[in-house]
């Protein structure tokens, strides 16, 4: 996972995932000390949530919508297997 942090907000973007139909797709994790929410590119839906506000959700729906390219580049550029090179 590729992490960055916002103000007290931490966001963490997954490397691309794909299905059985062959639909990428990557999972936007934010964070601070006591709320967690999952969405998922490229539909810019939150999936999980653990205490933020309807209207948190919505603004992380926006910013996904907003950052999409950004969010794509970045989940693209993650080497899932970095961890296993010696």
């Amino acid at each position: 996972m590729s992490n960055y942090s916002a103000g007290e907000l931490n966001m963490s973007v997954s490397a691309i995932c794909q299905n059985e139909k062959g639909d990428k797709y990557a999972f936007v994790n934010f964070a601070d000390d006591v709320r967690a929410a999952e969405g998922k590119i490229p539909d810019c839906k939150i999936l999980k949530n653990e205490g933020f506000a309807e209207i948190e959700i919505a603004q992380l729906e926006k910013y996904m919508r907003e950052h999409l390219t950004e969010l794509k580049k970045m989940s693209a550029g993650i080497d899932i297997f970095s961890g296993f090179k010696k």
